[in-house]
């Protein structure tokens, strides 16, 4: 399987207002967030699992949203990309019940 480009720390920053940007919008889902800090950083699962001390099954369970990271797993995660863990406002998505376009 094909490894991705390591990105520059100039990619890396963009990459961390685009997802900075989506969460202030409530754009962003864990395990989309995660998979996006993994690939950012141009990791296997593996590296990732290694660098923040979990299995890859757990990181590949967090990325699918079928795992339950605790929250000390999440504030590994966040710290890599300069993130904190919190509660981000919910805006209604376009398909919920109440939104102005369901």
């Amino acid at each position: 399987m094909a490894r991705w480009k390591k990105p520059s720390k100039e990619e890396v920053r963009e990459l961390r207002q685009i997802l900075a940007e989506r969460a202030r919008h409530g754009a962003l889902r864990l395990p989309g967030a995660v998979l996006e800090i993994r690939k950012s950083f141009g990791m296997t699962q593996e590296e990732f699992a290694k660098t923040l001390g979990l299995t890859r099954r757990q990181v590949a369970e967090i990325e699918t949203g079928t795992g339950n990271p605790t929250l000390e797993t999440l504030e590994k995660i966040g710290r890599l990309f300069g993130f904190s863990v919190g509660f981000v406002p919910k805006t209604p998505r376009d398909d919920e019940p109440g939104s102005p376009l369901a």
